[in-house]
């Protein structure tokens, strides 16, 4: 797999080209925003997508836990698309998520959408957890943290390349203060990084992480000005 490696609060940390995050030296994986069962929820209100974005997640997950064989997994809210999701995922889907909460330290952070997650599947549910000097956590607390990792707001970031604006899932990182993670789901949109409530969490400069086909890319926010609304 391909990553790149960012120091972050004193830790040394690889951003995966899948949108985890892994932490080598806790010999931990954090994801975000799996929105497990979206599809579903979708079809239940007549609107019928293929439903296979639970699964295609959950193999690309195998994959990125299979290369790096983590002790711990760190999931940092709305693993699930709302709190009745786990009644709609198919028995494959659910032996999936009961091999890995077996075989790994599996901690299930609660999200907007899944704030009180089944228990069915196996691993720990928690509202936050702190880890050495990093906190983990669903949504960023803004103004004030420090060496905070979390999700939420799906950042994406346009970009121009021969002549074309494309569109890709990236990471927000500054030195000290906060990370937030793309969304690692199947079925999930995204907010462009130029957009005013993604502005206003970072005050001071800070990179991007940017998701392309075969590599992961590193900019800084400058790069993105002219996209700005």
């Amino acid at each position: 797999m391909t990553n790149t490696e960012f120091q972050f609060n004193g830790e040394r940390m690889l951003a995966d080209l899948s949108g985890a995050l892994i932490w080598p030296e806790k010999s931990t994986v954090v994801v975000s925003d799996l929105h497990l069962a979206k599809g579903t929820s979708y079809a239940n209100k007549g609107i019928f997508l293929p439903p296979y974005d639970s699964i295609e997640t959950l193999s690309v997950l195998n994959s990125v836990l299979t290369h790096y064989s983590p002790n711990r997994v760190i999931c940092l809210g709305d693993s699930f698309h709302d709190d009745a999701a786990a009644k709609r995922l198919r028995s494959e889907e659910k032996n999936i998520i009961r091999q890995f909460t077996r075989s790994y330290d599996w901690v299930w952070i609660t999200g907007n959408h899944d704030p009180a997650p089944t228990t069915t599947l196996g691993g720990t549910i928690v509202s936050h957890i702190s880890i050495s000097n990093l906190i983990f956590r669903h949504i960023t607390i803004g103004e004030g943290a420090v060496g905070e990792i979390s999700g939420h707001f799906h950042p994406k970031a346009r970009f121009k390349i021969k002549g074309k604006t494309l569109s890709t899932r990236c990471f927000i990182l500054d030195d000290t203060n906060k990370v937030i993670l793309p969304a690692f789901g199947t079925y999930t949109g995204g907010l462009d990084i130029s957009h005013p409530t993604i502005q206003a969490l970072f005050s001071a400069n800070y990179m991007v992480l940017l998701l392309g086909q075969r590599k992961v890319f590193t900019f800084p926010k400058t790069v993105f000005k002219t996209h700005a609304r």
